[in-house]
């Protein structure tokens, strides 16, 4: 008897922030199912450990990793994949740090899926933005301080459809992603369209993760304290007046040697 093929199927999963508990129901399921993961570079460790507990046959697990300054797999290699497996009668997950539509580039691959008819699913997850500013204690909206609130992608400097004038206005947040190098560039652009140097800043690195560190700060301190602290990606720039309400590591730091100075002080 000849084995009949499954009909191809594809899912992409959002994972989430990076803390494994933050995984949805769904998208546990979903991971459950999959017989090929395709795994971003963004996704957890734990993560993915958790999607592959207890699994008496494991999907095969392929990295394709895309970040900023390092070596990455490329899109159009990506989709390639992911149409081919799902033809071949794959269960097809394809697992993205945060959300897929959120700078996932999710669009373009159900995009590719849609031309050339292979039938998918998608899985939201908690974005980046949301979960580490969460764990940052930041209310992205609030009610005195943040009426609006815009993702913007960091390494789009020269992209004129940003309007950095908005970007700076008071009582509005700003989450720049994938950010760290280019933000010397942001806070001059932010700057110059009349933001004000002490317009509240925040860094998150590690968002949700038990290592997570957030650096608080203002438009015109933080480009120094990233430095200072060797903030390293991924991490989340926040502007804006919510950015204040961050409980910083670098506060925990300064009164710490605060206390060690006074200690040492004669009486």
């Amino acid at each position: 008897m000849t084995r009949r093929k499954s009909p191809p199927w594809c899912a992409l999963v959002g994972a989430g922030p990076g803390d494994p508990e933050l995984l949805t129901l769904k998208a546990l399921r979903t991971l459950r199912k999959a017989t090929l993961l395709l795994v971003d570079d963004l996704v957890a460790d734990a993560v993915l450990a958790l999607a592959l507990r207890g699994r008496r046959q494991p999907p095969r697990v392929v990295h394709v990793g895309k970040r900023g300054g390092c070596k990455s797999t490329p899109q159009a290699f990506i989709e390639k994949l992911m149409v081919m497996a799902a033809r071949e009668g794959e269960n097809v997950v394809r697992l993205k740090g945060g959300d897929p539509f959120i700078f996932g580039r999710g669009g373009e691959e159900i995009e590719a899926l849609n031309a050339h008819g292979v039938p998918y699913v998608v899985v939201p997850g908690i974005t980046a933005a949301l979960g580490a500013a969460a764990a940052a204690s930041i209310p992205l909206t609030h009610r005195r301080l943040a009426q609006s609130v815009t993702f913007a992608a960091g390494h789009a400097l020269d992209d004129d459809t940003l309007d950095w004038r908005s970007l700076g206005l008071p009582h509005h947040t700003v989450v720049f992603y994938m950010g760290v190098a280019q933000m010397p560039r942001i806070v001059a652009r932010l700057t110059e369209a009349g933001a004000s140097s002490d317009h509240p800043a925040a860094l998150i690195e590690r968002g949700s993760m038990a290592d997570q560190r957030v650096i608080r700060g203002t438009l015109g301190t933080i480009v120094e304290l990233a430095r200072t602290h060797d903030v390293q990606p991924p991490a989340l720039l926040i502007v804006g007046e919510v950015a204040s309400l961050a409980k910083g590591d670098n506060d925990v730091l300064a009164a710490a040697e605060a206390a060690r100075t006074s200690a040492s002080e004669p009486v």
